[in-house]
């Protein structure tokens, strides 16, 4: 296989550009999900899911034999992977939004970074640094502000329902999604291809509940408003993100990619205050610098950059 990528540098810092506006084109998720809660929940993300892999599959056109050598060889794992991404992390949140509250579920779903720690910690043996442990609670603190308000006694007022289990277990869900994508049979596979048979797979395990939801309800999107909610869900809250998301969890690992999910919150103000007129107080403002001096703190690759300078001093 022809080698295409960038030279290390280049690759490096182009992936921690992608993982730090990721979030960004997450959010948008949010803007167009209410403008397509007409739209059932399964229904709405096989749409999304399978049209991306179609937009995708035709990008990729010159790659197919590597698609299909893929799908050969580890359709089990990428069955997996579409489940967990596409089926927990996407028909199951849009379910959830309608059992909780909006509060509720950012908090719930600002826990992968957290959980992918834990369970490389506990699978792999992977030491955690005193940086990006205390980057990781100043983060978490900024989001905590931002959903109390600055009220953090509120915490202990929240009700968790079933809408907020689902939450939870798509958390768990991405954690273990962002893991998968870095086992070596993956490592040599570019991002498109990857992405590609991935959404192809998690369309599959969501097109049986969108066939039941369609002939329940007999409710399925018809207006050219509808149509365009999809639209701007596949181009701005899926095929850009994902792709961004996993080309910085490559080269940067999913423990400091997920980190980066942080900034969902901060991302998703600005954009409500674009676009629903909703203004930031000072309070949620101060969270935002929490976040982002977490999402600094725990990925800055300190390591690299003093090693770079002790290198340079030699010269």
């Amino acid at each position: 296989m022809t080698n295409t990528n960038l030279p290390d540098n280049n690759n490096s810092s182009l992936a921690w550009i992608a993982l730090a506006i990721t979030p960004m084109f997450f959010s948008t998720n949010i803007i167009f999900g209410r403008a397509a809660n007409a739209i059932d929940p399964f229904t709405l993300a096989t749409l999304r899911w399978s049209i991306s892999a179609l937009v995708l599959f035709i990008i990729i056109r010159s790659q197919w034999p590597l698609a299909r050598r893929l799908i050969t060889d580890h359709w089990k794992l990428l069955l997996l992977c579409g489940f967990l991404a596409m089926w927990l992390c996407g028909g199951l949140v849009y379910l959830a939004l309608k059992y909780t509250t909006a509060t509720n579920g950012t908090l719930i779903y600002t826990t992968p970074p957290l959980m992918i720690i834990l369970i490389e910690r506990f699978t792999r043996g992977r030491k955690i640094s005193l940086r990006e442990l205390l980057g990781i609670v100043l983060a978490m603190t900024g989001i905590v502000a931002i959903i109390t308000e600055g009220n953090f006694y509120a915490l202990l007022e929240l009700e968790f329902n079933r809408g907020d289990l689902m939450f939870l277990l798509a958390a768990v869900s991405w954690a273990f999604y962002s893991i998968t994508l870095k086992k070596k049979v993956f490592s040599d596979v570019p991002v498109l291809p990857l992405f590609c048979v991935i959404a192809l797979f998690g369309s599959l395990t969501l097109l049986p509940f969108a066939v039941a939801e369609i002939i329940y309800s007999g409710n399925y999107p018809t207006t050219i408003t509808d149509w365009q909610m999809v639209a701007g869900i596949v181009v701005f809250s899926s095929l850009i993100p994902f792709t961004l998301y996993q080309f910085g969890n490559r080269i940067h690992g999913p423990t400091s990619a997920s980190v980066f999910m942080y900034l969902l919150p901060p991302f998703g103000l600005g954009l409500a205050w674009l676009f629903l007129d909703e203004v930031p107080n000072m309070v949620t403002l101060f969270g935002c610098v929490l976040v982002l001096g977490g999402v600094i703190l725990a990925t800055l690759p300190v390591n690299k950059l003093l090693f770079s300078k002790s290198t340079a001093s030699k010269l």
